[in-house]
């Protein structure tokens, strides 16, 4: 406490700046031991550190080591499965690295409460990786300092990024195209769709690769009903759908939409797969056990949160370049949802 009997606030970086004259860019760098600081800069930095006491123990750890052993993941979400399993693979590989991961929550896409997260995430030292599925993440890992070892995970870019944009990704374009295609083939005349909602306001991945295979069999394209994340959304996406006789294929945009969709058609009298098909993404772990069980696309988040510490790991030790962008493969898995529409059968 100070003398009025307050409790003194930390020093924060901006604090080492202002007093070492520098930007705050800078003791990130200096904190990160980043090469292309000056020594006499560096010196300068780290007498501020010492004087304010600036998170005095895991700077000295950092600056001892050569390098800062965390990371910090930011995300709008922790719960849905994607996004959980994506944490997970991302704990596991730090963990058998001997790193630290720390969660920041970012619980508004508004410009400034983005910016304050990935403040807060610069400060803490270390790299920082982002999970861009959606407009609060996007906008994150836009405003990400330059100096900042950073990764994001981001849905299927509509083409490559350059080699200084070290993100990872599922290839979800492809695997709703070769889940359309799979209902297609049953027989179905067209498919319809229960979208997730976008990082950003262009078409997603999954609706670009459903639209592709309808215009490559030249089969109707209905317009895609819009769902959320969960099985409520799905509930009220497939109401609608039930009371259509003419849909007998659904295509939902991850499993747990799919999961709402089979209760409102069981609601409606409507059996599945005996009057309509339908599929899921994602391959959640109810999926394999639900009645029936669900069709769906394997997606590796799991895998893909692993890649995205290991492609962070190298910058941050100094290993390894930024290396090629990598693509998490996905697989369908045909299950009992999914067969062919009434009239074949």
């Amino acid at each position: 406490m100070n003398v009025t009997g307050h409790t003194r606030r930390p020093a924060s970086i901006r604090d080492v700046a202002t007093a070492a004259g520098v930007s705050y860019q800078t003791v990130s760098r200096v904190i990160n031991a980043h090469p292309s600081v000056k020594q006499s800069t560096r010196e300068r930095v780290l007498a501020a550190i010492d004087e304010l006491g600036f998170r005095r123990n895991a700077t000295a750890l950092a600056l001892a080591s050569g390098r800062s052993r965390a990371v910090t993941v930011l995300t709008s979400n922790t719960t849905h499965y994607g996004y959980a399993s994506i944490l997970q693979g991302i704990e596991e590989a730090a963990r058998a690295a001997s790193y630290a991961v720390g969660i920041g929550v970012l619980e508004s896409a508004e410009e400034t409460a983005v910016a304050a997260e990935v403040q807060r995430a610069a400060d803490a030292g270390g790299g920082l990786i982002v999970i861009a599925y959606d407009p609060a993440g996007v906008g994150a890992l836009a405003a990400v300092p330059a100096d900042l070892p950073v990764v994001g995970v981001v849905e299927t870019p509509a083409t490559a990024p350059g080699g200084d944009r070290p993100w990872v990704w599922t290839d979800d374009r492809e695997a709703a195209h070769a889940v359309t295609r799979h209902l297609l083939s049953l027989g179905h005349e067209t498919v319809h769709y229960v979208a997730i909602p976008s990082s950003t306001r262009r078409t997603s991945a999954r609706t670009t690769g459903w639209r592709q295979a309808l215009r490559e069999a030249g089969a109707p394209e209905p317009r895609p009903v819009q769902g959320n994340w969960g099985p409520a959304g799905g509930h009220r996406a497939g109401r609608k759908l039930a009371e259509d006789p003419s849909v007998t294929a659904i295509l939902c945009g991850n499993d747990d939409l799919a999961l709402g969709v089979l209760r409102a058609l069981h609601e409606n009298g409507r059996s599945v797969p005996g009057d309509v098909s339908v599929a899921g993404f994602d391959d959640a772990p109810h999926s394999a056990y639900l009645t029936p069980s669900l069709t769906t696309v394997r997606l590796d988040f799991t895998g893909l949160g692993r890649a995205a510490f290991a492609l962070l790991h190298g910058v941050l030790e100094q290993s390894a370049p930024i290396a090629p962008h990598r693509v998490s493969v996905p697989e369908l898995v045909v299950r009992e949802s999914t067969g062919a529409p009434p009239a074949h059968t």
